[in-house]
């Protein structure tokens, strides 16, 4: 996948770093997200998975926020090639 592609923030593999390129969430959700310093342009890291594989531990903004799926397969990120 070429940096141009954007895909899903869950599917970002473990220690892999990707940068924001669009949201796709409404109202609440979407403020939520962008409370979290997730704005386009932001680098998100992969950190590491919960032993059930769901949240997933991503490093934001100098902190620690752990995602549902549901929730970062509507986070847009682009990967370095």
């Amino acid at each position: 996948m070429t940096q141009d592609t954007p895909k899903p923030l869950n599917t970002l593999p473990i220690g892999q770093i990707g940068t924001v390129s669009e949201l796709v969430l409404h109202d609440s959700e979407r403020r939520r997200m962008l409370d979290l310093g997730l704005v386009k342009g932001t680098q998100v890291t992969a950190l590491q998975k919960s032993p059930s594989g769901d949240p997933v531990a991503y490093f934001i903004r100098g902190a620690v926020i752990a995602l549902r799926t549901e929730d970062a397969s509507k986070i847009l990120v682009r990967c370095p090639a």
